[in-house]
C-alpha cells in the first residue's frame, strides 16, 4: 500500500497553507517509491482502443500531438517525446492504489490518475491546468518550473496543445523518485524529462456552473421534472405590455429557484452527475460466481474490491434512508444495510473482517449480487 510520508506531509498543514493557494514540493512524499506499472505496460495500454492516450513530441521546432491507439513507438527514437495515458486507475489495480493516500480530499473532486512516460527532453510544453494536481515522480528524473498565477497569455502550439507564453519561475526543481509537486489551478508550469522517467499525476477538479446547469436540465428532462408553468390568477391589467416588471421577474426567478431549492431533486441530480464515469470502465462481471450462487462463500473468503474508475457516493442525510449513487444511477437498498453500503462508498477495499457481520444478511447478499453482476465490485485476495 502506497502511503504519504508522515514526516514530510501533514494533511491539516497542507490544506491550511497550500491547497488552492500556492504550489509546493514535497520531498520524498512517498518514501522508497516503486513504479506500480512498467513503461512497457503503459505502452501496451496505449495500443488499446478503449484507453485514452496521446503522444506529444516535436517535429523540428513544431509541437505535435497524436491520439491513440498506437501501433508502434520505434519511429520516435530515444529522445524528446512523451506518452500520456489517462485514467490509469481504470486499468491497473496496482496503480490505482496511488489515489488512496489522497482520500483526505473528497472523492467527488477526483478527476483521474494520469501517467506520463517520457524520454530525455520529453514533455508536453509550458501550460496551465485549471484543476489541482499532485505530480508524483516515479523512476527517473524530471525538471519542473512553476510560475506564479496571474495574467498569462495562452496560445495554440498545436490543435491539441494549449501552451502559455514564457513565465518567471517561483519553483525551479528536479524531482526524483518519491518526490511530489502540488500545483493549484491557474499556475503555469512545465516539466522536461532529464532521464527516461515515469510521472504519475493525481488530479482533482470541480465543474463549472454552466456544465452543472446543463447537466441539471438534462436530468430534469430525463425524469420529466420541472414542467410546472407559472400561474397568476390574480393578474392585474398593465399599462406597459413590453415590460417584464419586478413582480413578473420574481415569478420567473421563483420558477427556476424552486427546482434548485428542492433538496430531493438536487441530491438525486448531484449524486448521479458526480458518479458518472469519466472514462471507459473495464467492466468484467463474474457471471459464473453469480450463477453458482457462491456469493456467501466468496465474500467470506475474499476481500471485496471496487473496480477502478467506478464512483460510488452518498449523502449523509439520506444514506440511512437507503439511497446511494453508483455510476450515474440512484440505487435504493434496505435501510438496515446502510452501514456496509456507506463503507463500500468510502473504501475501495472491504476486508473479510468488515464483511463478516453481513455475510448472512439476505438484503446485503441481494445488494452485492447486483453489484457483482454489474461488474462494479469483484472478489479479490
Amino acid at each position: 500500500m502506497v502511503q504519504l510520508n508522515a514526516d514530510e506531509f501533514n494533511q491539516e498543514h497542507f490544506l491550511r497553507e497550500y491547497w488552492q493557494k500556492k504550489p509546493v514540493v514535497i520531498r520524498q512524499g512517498f518514501k522508497h517509491f516503486q513504479d506500480p506499472i512498467s513503461a512497457d505496460e503503459i505502452a501496451g495500454l496505449a495500443c488499446e482502443e478503449e484507453v485514452e492516450s496521446r503522444l506529444v513530441y516535436k517535429k523540428g521546432q513544431e509541437w505535435q500531438a497524436e491520439f491513440g491507439p498506437f501501433e508502434s513507438y520505434e519511429h520516435l527514437g530515444d529522445k524528446n517525446w512523451s506518452l500520456v495515458v489517462q485514467a490509469l486507475d481504470n486499468w491497473s489495480e496496482e496503480a490505482a492504489q496511488m489515489i488512496e493516500p489522497f482520500r483526505f480530499l473528497p472523492h467527488w473532486r477526483l478527476d483521474d490518475l494520469m501517467v506520463s512516460f517520457a524520454t530525455p527532453g520529453g514533455g508536453v510544453g509550458p501550460h496551465i491546468d485549471w484543476y489541482d494536481v499532485f505530480i508524483c515522480q516515479g523512476s527517473g528524473k524530471r525538471h519542473w518550473r512553476v510560475g506564479d498565477e496571474g495574467q498569462h497569455r495562452e496560445f495554440a502550439a498545436h490543435a491539441a496543445l494549449l501552451h502559455v507564453e514564457p513565465f518567471e519561475a517561483i519553483i525551479d526543481v528536479e524531482l526524483e523518485p518519491g518526490d511530489i509537486l502540488y500545483i493549484p489551478p491557474g499556475f503555469p508550469h512545465e516539466g522536461v524529462t532529464l532521464e527516461t522517467s515515469l510521472s504519475f499525476s493525481v488530479g482533482f477538479r470541480t465543474n463549472s456552473a454552466v456544465s452543472l446547469l446543463s447537466g441539471f436540465a438534462d436530468h430534469l428532462i430525463d425524469n420529466e421534472q420541472g414542467g410546472q408553468l407559472i400561474t397568476d390568477p390574480e393578474r392585474q391589467a398593465t399599462q406597459h405590455s413590453g415590460a417584464i416588471d419586478a413582480n413578473d421577474f420574481e415569478k420567473i426567478k421563483q420558477q427556476l429557484t424552486s427546482l434548485t431549492d428542492n433538496d430531493e431533486i438536487l441530491r438525486h441530480f448531484i449524486g448521479g452527475f458526480y458518479t458518472q464515469a469519466k472514462h471507459e470502465l473495464d467492466l468484467q462481471p463474474d457471471l459464473d460466481l453469480i450463477a453458482d450462487d457462491d456469493i456467501k462463500v466468496a465474500i467470506a473468503e475474499h476481500n471485496l474490491m471496487r473496480l477502478g474508475g467506478v464512483r460510488a457516493f452518498y449523502f449523509p442525510e439520506t444514506v440511512t434512508e437507503g439511497i446511494c449513487y453508483i455510476d450515474g444511477k440512484t440505487v435504493e437498498f434496505p435501510k438496515a444495510i446502510s452501514p456496509i453500503v456507506q463503507l463500500m462508498c468510502d473504501q475501495v477495499v472491504i476486508t473479510q473482517e468488515q464483511l463478516a457481520p453481513w455475510t448472512n444478511n439476505s438484503d446485503f447478499i441481494d445488494f452485492i449480487t447486483a453489484q457483482l453482476g454489474a461488474g462494479y465490485w469483484y472478489c479479490a485476495s
